[in-house]
Formats: C-alpha cells, sequence, structure tokens
C-alpha cells in the first residue's frame, strides 16, 4: 500500500491518508480482512507524527472502514455493500454537479449532454 503526502497540498495530512485508504478500500485494492500497515510504521515511513496517523485510522473506524484488534493492529473492515455504493453515488453527484456547470457555461443543452453519454457509451 503507497500513501503519498503532498505538502503543498491544502488538505491536512491525516485527511489526505483517510481519503488514500478509505478509496483503497472503496475500490477493492484493500478487501475485507486485510491488514493496514501499523500505525508507528506508516507514522516512520511518512515520516509524519504518530498522532497524525492515528487520528486518519481513527477516522476509517469511525466510518466502519476499519476495525482495530488490540495488540494486533488494524483492519479492513467486512465491507458493506450499500456503503460503497452511497459513496460511489456522491463522487458520480459531483462529478455530474461540475458537468452541469461547465455545459451551461458552453451553452450546452440537457439532451446534448446525454447524446454524449449515449456516444461514450458505445464507443466503449
Amino acid at each position: 500500500m503507497e500513501i503519498i503526502i503532498k505538502n503543498s497540498s491544502g488538505q491536512p495530512i491525516y485527511e489526505q491518508i483517510y481519503t488514500q485508504i478509505k478509496d483503497l478500500i472503496l475500490n477493492g485494492v484493500l478487501a475485507e480482512g486485510d491488514a493496514l500497515p501499523s500505525i508507528r510504521g506508516l507514522a516512520k515511513d511518512l515520516r509524519i507524527s504518530v498522532i497524525t496517523t492515528k487520528r486518519a485510522y481513527d477516522e476509517l473506524e469511525q466510518e466502519g472502514f476499519v476495525n482495530t484488534v488490540a495488540g494486533k493492529g488494524c483492519f479492513v473492515a467486512g465491507a458493506d455493500r450499500e456503503l460503497i455504493r452511497e459513496e460511489n453515488l456522491k463522487k458520480i453527484e459531483i462529478h455530474l454537479q461540475a458537468i452541469s456547470q461547465l455545459a451551461k457555461s458552453c451553452g450546452i443543452t440537457n439532451e446534448e449532454l446525454i447524446e454524449m453519454f449515449r456516444i461514450l457509451e458505445v464507443e466503449k
């Protein structure tokens, strides 16, 4: 598992870790039962505070993405298909909002957008 921290990003480091691990889980790269790196190990690898890594792991646990087993570490929680669907629907809605705004600024109608989507689907 590779986590990339961008110091130039306006996003806090714990949030970058949280987001990247969450995406790995949602995209199936990390499966149920997979062990995450230890909090101390990840902090050392990323050259960040253990507190920062712990905060990211705590957020993942609160959201139900990982389970912590005392003395053993953090593991990917069982996949809740409905949760994954909801997360992906949120992402789609964000992209659709951006597409809608861009289309309006270019004078593209909804019908033209739908036709563009149909063409893209046929080309797959």
